[in-house]
Order: C-alpha cells, then structure tokens, then sequence
C-alpha cells in the first residue's frame, strides 16, 4: 500500500488507470475483530458512479465502494514467474488453440471464430486475440449470428491473470449478460523433468486414437467430428497403458508437440488402477517422445477444483501461467454441445 511519509494510507488510483493493475485497500465492516481493512489486487475494469470492479487473477470481479478506498497504488501488469520457461499469454494462446483445431474457423477483424459440431468449448469458441475490427456490441452480434447458423451456443473465450490477457473484455461481457460457465488454469513447466519421471511400466505410443485408447476416453462414442479434432495439430500422440487380460487400457494420454512445446491432455486412469503412478508413466512416455521431435517446454490445462490433478503437477513442477474462462451468450438455449473445457 501507498504510504505517506506522514505515516498515513494513500489513494494514488483514479479513473484514467482503468486497464491498470493495482493494488487497494479498503475498510471491511463485516472483517473480524482485528481485521478492519481488505486487500484487493487486480486489474482496474470499470470506475463508474462511485464503485471500482476489479477483475482478479481468477477471473472473479470484486466491487469496492469509492468510499470505502483506505489506500491503493498502480502496480506491475503481471507478477514475476518463479519457476518455469518464459513465455507470454499470446503465445500461449496460439499454442492451445492449434492442439484444439476446429474443423471450421473464420476471421473477424482478429478474433478467430471456431466451431466443431459441438466437440469440446476449446473447438466451438471465439479466441480474442486483438481487435474484432467492429464496436462490441456489432462484433458480438455476429459472433451470436454465426454460431446461430450453425445450432451452437456462442461461447468467447478469455484469459485473465498475466500480461496482456483480458481482463476488461470479461468485464464486457458480464456487463451485457454473458455467463461464465467455466474457469480452468494452463499450466506449464520443462519437459525433461517430466520425461525423467519414466518407469518400467509398458507405454504404447500411436498416431492415432484407436478402439481401445476411445474406450478409455472419458467422453464416449465421439463423433467423426471429434475424431478430427483429438487427431488434429502440428504433431499428435496417443498413449496407451495396456489393460491386463486384452481388457480396457488401464489409462490414456495425448500429446501435441508444436515447436518447443508439449501440450498433454486426456490424461485419464482406470479408477481401479489409480495411484500406482500411471498418469506419470502416461505423461513420461509422451515427454520422451515430443523431447526427440525437439520440445523443451511443457502446458496443460487444469480445472480449478480437480486437487488430485493440481498435485500431481505441481509435483512435476508445472505452475500457474494464467486463468482461462468460457463465456456463454446470455438467454442460450438448445444446440449442439458435448465435451469439456
């Protein structure tokens, strides 16, 4: 917090710093007995009629009554990484969206519209990256409109909490209704520890999705559409571990290697077969092949409330890069959609 050299709390905010990370302070009423202030830190979304919304790391907005303000300061766009490689939110970005390729995309000023007949929100959502080309509210109509034409709900995804996400944009949209349906993390790390993690455990490696790797996918019966896009990307693996007498594999992973990155996903154990280190083989066997096609760095992304697979790569040593976040068209009903995040 801003401090005097009187000794006394300081605002230094107002509102030409909207779009600014800060850092405020401010008086809690209903705090415990010894707890009188709150600390808020975010980016600065809106300063109207007297209340500041912040937009946190996590995508969650917080209002504060301009009366209420004890102290507050401009601080850097993004805290300092402590730990994995270097690389911004754009990059990032890019690289998660071609390991999630629809089948049909189109162009709108720089967004890019993306749809899959529904097959995961990844495959069937606008990607913001810059400017539409059009005021909001005519790019959000046709975004509605494109994905009308197609039975799909319009989804927009955004990025809060690192430098040059969009923390304003989801500020936008819940202004105009839209509703955040999901909120997960992208994590990332170096590879090579992840493939020094490999044991004696049998791991078959494949180009392709086959009978027995799509018995273990958790979204069964995928359409021809969701084939496409599990097989699509620069460079595509699927590991299997073998189930015992020709049964069901006992777990599964896919790997996409784009340049120096590794982007695992459908990492899925038996739940019979669970902690006996499978998912680690799974993801060791895939980091052992995309570091021979050349990869040095590693992402995934991670629900918030999924604890088992946060430690399990937190223990890998993957970190937080950054929230991501799902925004669905006020009043949508109908359309196709199946898949997850």
């Amino acid at each position: 917090m801003e401090i005097s050299a009187a000794g006394r709390f300081e605002v230094r905010i107002t509102a030409a710093d909207v779009g600014k990370r800060v850092s405020v302070r401010r008086l809690n009423d209903t705090a415990a007995p010894g707890e009188k202030f709150t600390d808020t830190v975010g980016v600065l979304t809106s300063w109207d009629n007297g209340v500041l919304l912040i937009t946190q790391r996590d995508g969650r907005s917080v209002r504060i009554p301009e009366s209420a303000l004890v102290a507050g300061k401009v601080v850097p766009a993004a805290p300092a990484r402590r730990r994995g490689p270097a690389v911004s939110y754009t990059e990032l970005a890019h690289v998660a969206s071609r390991a999630w390729r629809p089948v049909e995309s189109e162009r709108l000023g720089e967004w890019e519209l993306r749809a899959a007949d529904g097959f995961t929100r990844r495959a069937n959502s606008v990607l913001p990256l810059g400017d539409p080309g059009l005021p909001l509210d005519e790019a959000l109509a046709a975004v509605r409109r494109w994905y009308g034409e197609r039975g799909l709900p319009a989804y927009v995804q955004t990025a809060t909490g690192a430098e040059g996400t969009q923390e304003l944009l989801c500020a936008e949209l819940e202004r105009r209704g839209w509703v955040r349906e999901v909120t997960a993390e992208l994590w990332t790390g170096a590879l090579a520890p992840v493939a020094d993690r490999a044991g004696d455990t049998a791991v078959v490696l494949a180009r392709e999705a086959d009978e027995a790797w799509l018995a273990r996918y958790q979204r069964k019966g995928v359409s021809e559409v969701a084939l496409k896009v599990l097989g699509g990307g620069p460079s595509v693996w699927f590991a299997t571990v073998p189930g015992e007498g020709g049964g069901e594999p006992l777990a599964i992973g896919r790997c996409v290697v784009d340049g120096r990155w590794a982007g695992f996903a459908a990492v899925e154990v038996d739940p019979a077969a669970r902690r006996r280190g499978l998912a680690t083989e799974v993801m060791a066997a895939l980091a052992r092949r995309a570091l021979e096609e050349g990869a040095s760095a590693a992402w995934l992304q991670v629900e918030a409330d999924n604890e088992a697979a946060r430690a399990l790569y937190a223990g890998m040593g993957f970190a937080a890069h950054h929230s991501y976040h799902h925004y669905r068209e006020p009043d949508a009903s109908g359309g196709r959609w199946y898949g997850s995040a």
